[in-house]
C-alpha cells in the first residue's frame, strides 16, 4: 500500500473513531477489513493510530492553540481528522522519516479531494504553526 493511500485510510479511521467515540482495537480492526482488505498489515497505519489514541489530548490542544479561535468541536470533522493525522505525524511519530513538509503537502492534498473550499488554507496555516 502507497503511503498516501495509507494516510487516507488513517483519516477515514479518524473520522470514523470521533464520529463513534469509539477507539477500540476491535473497531480499528473491523475498519480496516472493511476498507482496505483482510491481509493488509501496514507498520505506518498502527503505528499512527497507536500513537494518536495515545496522544490525543496532547494533539487536540496543539491544533486548539494554532487555530486562533477555533475550538476543535467547531472544526469540520474532515478537516480536524486531518489535522490530527498530520500532527500525529510532525510530532509524535518517533520514528518517522517523513519531513515535516511532506506531512503538511500531504494534509493539504487530502484537504482538496475531502474538505470543503476553505479547508486546505486553514489545514496548512494550522499546520504551519505547528510544524515550527
Amino acid at each position: 500500500m502507497k503511503r498516501s493511500d495509507a494516510r487516507e485510510l488513517v483519516m477515514q479511521l479518524l473520522f470514523q473513531m470521533e464520529a463513534q467515540n469509539d477507539y477500540t482495537k476491535a473497531s480499528q480492526e473491523k475498519f480496516i477489513v472493511n476498507f482496505a482488505g483482510e491481509n493488509i498489515k501496514d507498520q505506518y497505519i498502527d503505528n499512527c493510530i497507536e500513537t494518536y489514541i495515545a496522544n490525543r489530548n496532547d494533539i487536540d490542544k496543539l491544533i486548539e492553540e494554532a487555530s486562533d479561535k477555533w475550538h476543535i468541536n467547531r472544526m469540520a470533522k474532515v478537516d480536524l481528522a486531518i489535522l490530527r493525522l498530520a500532527v500525529t505525524e510532525i510530532k509524535f511519530l518517533k520514528d518517522s522519516d517523513v519531513p515535516n513538509q511532506v506531512s503538511i503537502n500531504e494534509a493539504v492534498n487530502m484537504a482538496k479531494k475531502f474538505g470543503s473550499d476553505n479547508s486546505q488554507k486553514f489545514i496548512n496555516g494550522i499546520l504551519g504553526k505547528i510544524a515550527k
